[in-house]
Formats: structure tokens, sequence, C-alpha cells
């Protein structure tokens, strides 16, 4: 469970459904109170460092924070959100909380609009359908939303101060995200997928009526993550940009200089 299993990163709830940790976010659906998450385990990073405690956090979108998700936001010491909702979902679910400095990275979503393009033609919409739609959508974030992830590495090495980053559902453009910093700082790659995967366990779909042309496995596809959606982003990072280094290199403008700065930042002493 999310508050006494082994092998759990610690934790602390920002809002009834994120529980933000050392190097992923996990959602557990629960209720109100903030709370610790025991059994902390440690992410092994290049020669074997283990990220730092709290300095990077990753969140669903921060709208619905009450006064007190705020006071423990800031207790947190995070000074720093990016966010990579695209303008209408801003728009829709804004926030301003004191002392935060928000930095737009934007990246518009297409899954939902492909699927009501089908609907609307009358196609089909089945579960296989909607993974395939996901599958696309991975290889797009890290191909075409290059550039937002590269912004979001150069801020990393900005400043050491901690910095909370997420999208809407905080599972999908964050996950990526997230993904990526790890594998920038040498965790290997199945500690990646299983940080990846962790939102399956804890994520919580908001509660509200299901969209009626939606098939409930098709709906399950979309409200959850599955190892192929972060294996296609990884196979096209493989297959078409040389692989991790070079795509890091390449495409997200981290020299050998700056992976090290990252490391010494977000890694602890060797």
């Amino acid at each position: 469970t999310a508050t006494g299993s082994p092998s759990r990163c610690t934790g602390w709830q920002i809002n009834a459904n994120t529980v933000a940790t050392a190097g992923h976010c996990v959602h557990d659906g629960a209720g109100g109170s903030w709370h610790r998450i025991n059994s902390f385990r440690v992410y092994p990073g290049r020669n074997g460092r283990s990220l730092c405690w709290r300095r990077l956090f990753r969140s669903d979108h921060l709208a619905a924070l009450t006064a007190g998700d705020q006071t423990r936001l800031a207790e947190l010491g995070v000074a720093r959100a990016f966010d990579f909702r695209g303008t209408h979902e801003r728009a829709a679910a804004p926030y301003q909380l004191p002392g935060l400095v928000q930095h737009a990275l934007p990246i518009e979503p297409t899954v939902v609009q492909q699927m009501q393009a089908l609907i609307d033609s009358g196609g089909p919409l089945s579960a296989a359908v909607v993974q395939a739609l996901m599958q696309d959508l991975y290889r797009r974030l890290v191909s075409d939303e290059a550039q937002r992830f590269a912004e979001l590495f150069e801020q990393l090495l900005a400043t050491e101060a901690p910095l909370v980053f997420h999208c809407t559902a905080g599972k999908d453009r964050t996950g990526v995200a997230a993904a990526l910093i790890l594998l920038a700082l040498g965790v290997p790659r199945p500690l990646v997928m299983q940080d990846f995967l962790l939102s399956n366990q804890y994520y919580r779909r908001p509660q509200g009526p299901a969209p009626s042309a939606l098939p409930a496995d098709a709906l399950a596809v979309l409200s959850g993550v599955q190892a192929g959606f972060l294996n296609a982003s990884l196979q096209l990072i493989d297959d078409e940009c040389g692989g991790v280094d070079a795509y890091l290199s390449q495409h997200l403008r981290l020299s050998p200089a700056a992976l090290d700065a990252l490391a010494a930042r977000y890694l602890q002493p060797a």
C-alpha cells in the first residue's frame, strides 16, 4: 500500500491524488492529509551514485491545491514549476502559488482529439486503437517535442532550487520527462521503466462521467501507462537517434560537461 509497503520511495502528498517523491510522483487517490511513505528506495545513477533527495518532483496539475497543500509545497522548498500542459489546458485550470515561479513548456495534447475524430467519423475505438494512438504520442514526444525537454534540462542546470514538473494527469508528458531525467543521470533502463509504471499502481482517474462513446477497455488504456508506451519512445531513440547518449547530446543539447554538471547537482557525492 502507499503508506507502508516495502520498496517504495518516501514522499509527501501534495494534494488528494499526488505524492511527490525523489525520482517520480505516484498517485494513490487517497483523501486529504499529508503523510509519509515508508521504505525509501534510492535509484542508482552514474558510477553507483544515488539520486539526491527532495530536489526533483513530478506531479499532476497544481490547480486544485488546498491552502494546506500550498503550505506543504512551500515547506518542501519547491520554487519552480514546469508545466507541459497545452495552451487550452492551462487556461482551463490556471494556478498562482506564492513563491512558485511558473515556466510554460507547452506540449499540446493530441490523443483525445484523435479519438474524437474517430468517433465523429464512425470509426472503431477499441483498446488496440487507443494503444496505437498512445504509442504514436510517445514517439512524437521524443521527436517533435524534444525542444521542450531540452528547455527543461536547461532549467535543471540553471539552479539547485527544488522544482516540480507536471502536465495534466502527470503520467505521459511528465512520465517521458522523468524517464529522460533518470536516463541522463545514469539510472539503468529497467529501473526507469519500473519507475514509469508506478503510475498504474497509484494513479486514479479524476471522478466524473467517462466519455459515453469510449468502451471500458479503451478507457482503461487511456487512464494508465504501459511498458509499450515508453518503449515506443525508447525504440525511436535507439533506431533513429543512435541511442540514449546520442539523443541526449544531439536533441537535448547535453554535452559531456553538462551531463557531469547534472550529475553533480542531482546525484549524491561519490
